[in-house]
């Protein structure tokens, strides 16, 4: 199984990478392709440390760190609003630990 998370979108003729600064986009899927995108994740999460998550326009390659932070907000009310976010934090390549 491959490190490629990938979100269906339009096609276009080739990817970005994105590996500095902020980005943030937004994508609309039906049940079938949120299902099929949080089942590949998932894999990923299981199998290793790193993964990419990509459209056909950009792909964000990504070795993260445990814990993994998940956090629930429920807003209810006239239009409820169920928010799941997962948090991964970037693995830190070395650490602190010297000899002099």
């Amino acid at each position: 199984m491959g490190d490629d998370v990938e979100l269906p979108t339009s096609s276009s003729s080739e990817r970005s990478r994105v590996t500095d600064g902020f980005f943030e986009r937004e994508v609309q899927l039906s049940r079938e392709q949120t299902a099929a995108f949080l089942h590949e994740l998932a894999d990923q999460i299981a199998d290793d440390t790193s993964l990419t998550v990509s459209t056909s326009e950009w792909e964000i390659p990504f070795e993260f760190d445990e814990p993994i932070e998940v956090e629930v907000e429920f807003t209810g009310g006239r239009e409820s609003e169920l928010e799941i976010e997962v948090e991964f934090t970037e693995a830190k390549s070395g650490g602190d630990l010297s000899v002099r």
